[in-house]
């Protein structure tokens, strides 16, 4: 196979998830896992005591990302939330932000999503202290930097279980998860982290704890020590 001639030839194979590292073992390359990183610096851990209705949605605007999905969420919650919220950032791609705008308007929900574009990450860090709980409504992924992004910022998470993200979040240790496309489910989580503050503040605390080991001063360390022992072989 074509893959085999790039990534068995290769000195050493660098798998940035859990995900791609176990990929790349059965396919018997070698292979090291240095996991993205993020500079926790940048972000500031709010401990949520309680929590409200307001969801986070992150992703540039493409089918494969399901951002309808977030939409029919709302439209669910609102049955039970009168006022309940939505902020969907991120910028669009293939003409899936202008379908969920109408989907919006067609639900009668449309002045319930702010939908912001795209945002640079002071802004958009900034609009999520409003926010208590961070939906990823995702069919196909890998280990998503927003998703570590607002485990730093202490939103408790709930995503979909595709691809690396059971490598990344284990469901009511650090995250909830919910079967792709799962509206009800993902409903019936916000509603859980909503009834019980408890739940979800000691999911987000679990998930602050693991994201410290994405520390990009950690993850900096591994490069330096990768690049020095392959200099000196």
């Amino acid at each position: 196979a074509l893959s085999d001639l790039i990534f068995k030839g290769a000195k050493i194979n660098i798998a940035p998830s859990n995900f791609i590292f176990n990929i790349f073992t059965k396919s018997d390359y070698n292979v090291k896992l240095i996991p993205n990183a993020i500079d926790l610096s940048l972000y500031t851990l709010k401990k949520r005591k309680i929590i409200k209705p307001n969801l986070l949605w992150v992703r540039s605007f493409h089918k494969i990302y399901n951002p309808e999905m977030a939409i029919y969420v709302l439209n669910k919650l609102l049955v039970i939330y009168p006022k309940a919220k939505l902020i969907m950032v991120g910028p669009e791609k293939d003409g899936s932000q202008a379908i969920c705008k109408n989907l919006a308007k067609t639900l009668n929900i449309r002045d319930k999503v702010n939908f912001t574009g795209y945002l640079p990450k002071k802004k958009w860090i900034k609009l999520s202290i409003s926010q208590d709980i961070f939906i990823n409504t995702t069919n196909i992924d890998n280990m998503p930097v927003s998703i570590l992004e607002v485990m730093a910022l202490g939103i408790p998470v709930i995503s979909t279980n595709v691809g690396g993200l059971p490598f990344l979040l284990d469901h009511e240790k650090n995250a909830l998860l919910v079967d792709p496309n799962d509206i009800l489910a993902m409903t019936k989580n916000i509603n859980e982290l909503i009834t019980k503050p408890s739940l979800a503040f000691n999911i987000s605390m679990k998930a602050y704890k693991d994201i410290e080991s994405f520390s990009i001063d950690i993850i900096y360390q591994d490069w330096v020590k990768l690049i020095l022992e392959s200099l000196d072989k």
